[in-house]
């Protein structure tokens, strides 16, 4: 495949680390924003070959991790009433308040796991007399198919059809991250799948604002380090500025066709982050004039509301405050075969990165 085994050659990427390594000289603390970043880091070894004096912080960008434990809480309610719902595989083993997805399946749930929004649509024209509700969570990467769903169930007149959104958003996140008291970032990875989307431009004001590099970065390994590199290479040269790694995917503009879409049925709002809270104008939330696909609205479960797991330090990983070994439960009352927190069971979470890849 094109633009793929390139970004695996083991030679570029070994020059590309020691050129880190010559450029280096002060302590540097860099964020990846993308859960996808981190196993790419944690894999393929790149933490242990960087110099010492560049720490990489894991960031929130796992959307499993970062949906609030009611939303959960509220897709259960929706099975236990008998609605049909349906999710991507990643979501049905996140522990909620008192059980995950999977586990209210496990008891008579209808409960469909599918791999497009699309498909929800079709089982709610085959299920007429039942309603059908898709679990609609993810950053910006996932949202335009999420709203193309609304969009077809309105032109196909299906009816008994909505979604249970938790679409957030990136840079919001980032401006709360660097606005935290405890915070060390001298500069972000940012998220390339999502940039693929939105492009490069809503960042520019963060790193004027902050005076911090953002470099725009891939997921393969030369990708990362080649990011690593340009962001060092900044900081080394006291300058801050917006660069794309990931050009032979990010365009300034983004995806255009669809942002329209996006922008056809949601509208930014506040959002609850999973151990972060709330953040204003950090997400998507429906139009008005798509309510009658809402399902917080349409099965009127927004009162549902639950504490975070005091156990989990979920909240401290996805900020950048604490890596996951630091975590008293990890590895032993925490695992994948018992998850306490997204972190451990996401295919994205920096937890599970550790657990799998034996990093201590």
């Amino acid at each position: 495949m094109k633009y793929l085994a390139e970004y695996r050659n083991l030679e570029e990427t070994k020059k590309v680390l020691d050129e880190i390594h010559n450029i280096t000289k002060h302590e540097w603390n860099i964020m990846e924003i993308c859960g996808g970043q981190t196993h790419g880091l944690v894999k393929n070894g790149i933490l242990e070959l960087l110099p010492e004096k560049v720490r990489m912080i894991h960031g929130p960008g796992c959307p499993v991790c970062v949906t609030p434990l009611n939303l959960i809480d509220k897709a259960i309610d929706l099975l236990e009433k008998g609605v049909i719902v349906c999710s991507f595989g990643d979501m049905i083993r996140v522990p909620g308040s008192k059980k995950s997805l999977l586990e209210a399946k496990a008891l008579g749930g209808d409960l469909r796991i599918l791999y497009s929004p699309l498909e929800a649509v079709a089982v709610a024209k085959e299920n007429p007399t039942k309603e059908v509700v898709f679990f609609a969570v993810g950053f910006e990467t996932t949202a335009p198919a999420n709203a193309l769903s609304v969009l077809h169930a309105e032109k196909e007149g299906v009816t008994n059809y909505s979604i249970l959104a938790s679409h957030v958003l990136v840079p919001p996140a980032m401006e709360a991250i660097l606005d935290d008291e405890f915070c060390t970032i001298d500069a972000f990875l940012g998220a390339g799948h999502v940039c693929a989307i939105m492009g490069t431009e809503e960042y520019e004001p963060l790193v004027t604002k902050y005076k911090i590099p953002i470099v725009v970065t891939g997921f393969e390994p030369l990708d990362l380090v080649q990011g690593i590199y340009m962001a060092v290479k900044q900081l080394e040269e006291n300058r801050f500025e917006l660069e794309n790694q990931y050009a032979r995917v990010v365009k300034k503009e983004g995806n255009v066709a669809a942002k329209n879409v996006i922008n056809q049925v949601f509208e930014i709002g506040t959002r609850e982050w999973r151990g972060i809270g709330e953040i204003p104008n950090s997400g998507y939330v429906i139009k008005s004039k798509y309510k009658n696909y809402d399902a917080e609205a349409k099965f009127n479960i927004s009162h549902i509301k639950v504490p975070e797991n005091s156990s989990c330090i979920a909240g401290e990983i996805l900020r950048g405050i604490k890596k996951p070994a630091e975590c008293a439960q990890f590895g032993k009352a925490c695992n994948p075969s018992n998850p306490l927190g997204a972190p451990m069971v996401s295919s994205e979470g920096a937890c599970a990165a550790y657990y799998h890849f034996s990093i201590i």
